[in-house]
Order: structure tokens, then C-alpha cells, then sequence
């Protein structure tokens, strides 16, 4: 039988204690252990948030709007859902907490597939590396059998922006610097193009030719190619400014393409 998820939680944090005991300060070990009993308790015994939880709250007061608003005044479609769904669109999106692409485009539920990451990009076909994207991908377009991805670019994107700022010594991260060079191309031909532009207006052209450039690495993933060549599937881009309230949007097809 799989292992509840508040037990895995517990043996990773007392691996934690384990292999870097020595590393942890008494206060931070103190709280470690303290997590744990809590959690050790929460197995045996269900219990309300404290009064202080607000953020807790905030969850459960979401959750009720939407089921009664939402959910219980629309059955019939949640119950089609629960036994299928046909997305018609994967959306890659940036996962700033600014730009959710279900409102931005008022999609509604089982209308759109979507990955979410820094700066909305994709990678190059790779079976090894970002494997995440690959299999959101792959089971998008083998499975679901959607017939667009949409790449959606926006504004004052902070993935862009550190970038464009690349390299930079003063502030280092473990993930992000290696995540947003797979945006490299459309920095260099924005710098090759525009560099003597204000930065503001280099930024804006680096997100919408970022967008460009995930689209053009979708193509490097066979089934992608294979099926954009046979026409059931369209690539396409978009740009939401936030700032304005704009969004503009392009597309990559074999088909006969209508702006």
C-alpha cells in the first residue's frame, strides 16, 4: 500500500536531520522537529485550522466560491468532464501569479491543457533534460490529441528580465540562470537588433521573441513537427501586456493560415 503523503514528508525531513544535523543551527532543528511531530499527530487526528491561519482560510473560502458558483450550478458539465475531456489547446504559460491563462482567456474547465513555468519556454527536444516539459508535451498532443499549443508571452515577465541581465554576479540562483538561457537565441537577435534601445523597450521585444523561439523549439520534438506538417495542429503564439490590457496573438500552420 502506498505510504500517506504526510508520512513521506516525515522521512524526508528526518533524512534531513540525519545527513546535515551538523549543518543546522538549534533553531532551525528545533523547528524541523517540531514540523514533524505536528505532522505525526495530523495522521492520527483531523483537525481545524488554528484561528490564525488566515492564509488556510483564504484556500477554503476560494474553494467554497467555486463550488457554489461554479461547480454546483453547472453538473451536467462537470459530470461530462469526470467521465472524459478534449482540450482543444495545451497553453504553455508563465507561471507569474499575474497572467493564469484560465483568466486571461476565460477558458473553462476541460477547454485547455497547461504547463506553467518561468518565462513561459520551452526547450528543445531532449529525452534526458526537462523531461517535464517533454511529457506535458508528448501527452498533449499523442494523447489528448489537442489541435493548438499556444506559447503565452507577457509583460514585465522577471524570467525575461534576468535574461537580458545574464551574466550576473551580484545575485546567483540554483535553477533559474540554467532554465532561462534555453531563451538565449532571442536575446541575442533582440541585442543583435535593437540593442541600442532603452532596456524597457528591449525587454518587451525579448518576451515576444522568446515566445518565437519556444514556438520554433517545438518543432524539434517529432510528434510536434509530425503533426503541425499533417495539418492537426497549429503552433501558436501570444503576447498578454498587462500593463494595457492588450493580447495579440500569431500562429505557425500548414494549413491555410486567417490572421
Amino acid at each position: 500500500m502506498a505510504k500517506h503523503s504526510a508520512e513521506v514528508v516525515v522521512e524526508g525531513l528526518k533524512k534531513i536531520l540525519l545527513n546535515v544535523q551538523e549543518e543546522l543551527d538549534e533553531k532551525v532543528q528545533s523547528k524541523v522537529e517540531k514540523l514533524i511531530a505536528e505532522l505525526q499527530g495530523r495522521e492520527h487526528h483531523h483537525r481545524h485550522h488554528p484561528p490564525c491561519d488566515h492564509d488556510a482560510q483564504r484556500l477554503d473560502d476560494g474553494f467554497h466560491f467555486f463550488k457554489t458558483h461554479i461547480f454546483d450550478k453547472h453538473r451536467e458539465c462537470f459530470n461530462e468532464l469526470a467521465k472524459a475531456r478534449h482540450p482543444k489547446f495545451l497553453v504553455f504559460a508563465c507561471s507569474d501569479s499575474r497572467v493564469s491563462p484560465s483568466v486571461v482567456l476565460n477558458f473553462k474547465p476541460g477547454e485547455a491543457f497547461v504547463g506553467r513555468n518561468i518565462a513561459n519556454m520551452v526547450p528543445q527536444f531532449d529525452r534526458v533534460r526537462h523531461t517535464e516539459i517533454g511529457s506535458v508535451i508528448e501527452y498533449a498532443v499523442k494523447s489528448l490529441e489537442v489541435d493548438n499549443i499556444l506559447i503565452m508571452g507577457h509583460s514585465r515577465c522577471g524570467g525575461i528580465e534576468r535574461l537580458m541581465s545574464l551574466p550576473d554576479q551580484t545575485q546567483t540562483y540554483d535553477f533559474i540562470d540554467e532554465w532561462v538561457k534555453i531563451g538565449l537565441p532571442a536575446k541575442k537577435k533582440v541585442l543583435e537588433e535593437a540593442g541600442d534601445l532603452p532596456i524597457e523597450q528591449q525587454l518587451t521585444l525579448c518576451e515576444k521573441e522568446s515566445v518565437k523561439n519556444s514556438m520554433g523549439n517545438l518543432l524539434t520534438y517529432p510528434f510536434v513537427r509530425s503533426a503541425v506538417v499533417n495539418g492537426t495542429l497549429t503552433l501558436r503564439g501570444g503576447y498578454y501586456d498587462f500593463v494595457n490590457g492588450d493580447f495579440e496573438q500569431w500562429k505557425m500552420c500548414t494549413k491555410p493560415c486567417h490572421p
